[in-house]
């Protein structure tokens, strides 16, 4: 039987560059097409162009994708001293740095393909996501909750799919936008929980550091705050019952989520279930975003 590194030598390089764009754990790049659904769908009325969620949907798998290349060329010499990331193909050097570079920027060019569909103001606000992304990975270095800038990253999601149909942005907008930053800081400290230990020893940042003993309390303020945000929203756009099923659903399972990681002596599989978790809230919302608008 081959050994994990034995295989990774095997394995093709095509394989081996999905792994470097995280196609192979779909977890991640759905959870960023989610904000930007919803964000399109409440603009539309639940009716958006077919067309232009295509170029949504292609263009959150091409920012993504860039965006995990440009992460890891950053983190190289790190992601090998964690666990979870040290099988990364840079950090392996199943790949080379140039092979990331190239890779990061014909994903990055898609991208930019993608928002020449788009109106001045969204193809504005593609260009200013841009350094927001590159630089992201600095972060944890330099910045105590590193996952705030992830969530204002995520946020653009909302803002670029929201004024590609209206051509501008209004107060729904802004509610949705923070309710975005709010979950994503949700699930990605849930996420960085489990790395507390290796992030604490190489000397990088995190909120679930930060946070330290009160990252489950934490988790459980920035869920609040986005139930309280969506409710507004539904308020504010007049959505019908479908959402707020939806809603009650997604609160209902974020305190459950809060009640297992409050406990002591969490199993680290659970950080891991409760991001995977979150996307199917996304969906959930999203579908009852869509009812509640029609």
């Amino acid at each position: 039987m081959l050994t994990q590194q034995e295989h990774k030598e095997t394995e093709p390089t095509w394989l081996t560059v999905v792994r470097l764009l995280r196609w192979d754990k779909p977890a991640g790049r759905l959870i960023l097409m989610i904000p930007a659904l919803w964000a399109v769908f409440l603009a539309a009325a639940g009716k958006p162009p077919l067309p232009l969620v295509g170029v949504i949907v292609l263009g959150t798998l091409a920012t993504s994708a860039a965006g995990c290349v440009v992460n890891d060329l950053w983190d190289r010499d790190i992601d090998p001293q964690v666990e979870r990331t040290r099988s990364r193909p840079l950090a392996s050097r199943a790949l080379s740095v140039k092979t990331g570079i190239v890779v990061a920027l014909i994903a990055m060019s898609c991208a930019g393909v993608l928002a020449l569909y788009l109106n001045p103001l969204t193809f504005g606000l593609c260009v200013a996501a841009v350094p927001v992304i590159i630089f992201y990975p600095t972060a944890k270095r330099v910045f105590p909750v590193p996952q705030l800038v992830l969530s204002i990253a995520w946020g653009f999601g909302v803002l670029i799919s929201w004024s590609a149909l209206t051509a501008k942005l209004e107060e729904p907008t802004w509610i949705l936008w923070g309710a975005t930053v709010l979950w994503t800081l949700g699930f990605d400290t849930v996420y960085a929980m489990s790395d507390r230990e290796d992030d604490r020893r190489i000397g990088i940042n995190s909120s679930a550091l930060f946070f330290g003993n009160y990252a489950a309390e934490a988790v459980g303020v920035f869920f609040t705050g986005t139930a309280i945000l969506l409710e507004w929203l539904g308020i504010v756009m007049d959505l019908n019952l479908s959402f707020w099923l939806a809603l009650s659903f997604a609160t209902l399972a974020w305190i459950w989520q809060y009640s297992r990681l409050s406990q002591k002596d969490i199993p680290t599989p659970v950080y891991g279930e409760t991001f995977r978790q979150n996307v199917w809230i996304g969906f959930i919302l999203l579908a009852g975003m869509i009812a509640g608008s029609l």
